[in-house]
């Protein structure tokens, strides 16, 4: 399983679920992203998430296809 870390940029508490794929590069897009998020393959802390704009904070982690991605505040 590939894992890797996002940091949130200085002053932001979250980053929204679609856009987090994208930033990662796991997606082109947060159009795609929504798309992914929507087929069921996403987990948040180790539940499936549907909510496409779901904000996901620092000490979460995200998971789908073999990626797991943690997030943390800016500045760790």
């Amino acid at each position: 399983m590939q894992s890797l870390e996002f940091e949130l940029e200085d002053g932001h508490e979250y980053v929204e679920l679609n856009q987090l794929l994208k930033l990662v590069g796991v997606c082109d897009s947060g159009g795609i992203g929504k798309q992914i998020v929507a087929s069921g393959v996403v987990s948040v802390d180790g539940k499936t998430e549907l909510r496409k704009t779901c904000k996901i904070r620092p000490g979460q982690m995200v998971s789908l296809d073999g990626v797991e991605v943690r997030v943390v505040a800016a500045g760790v």
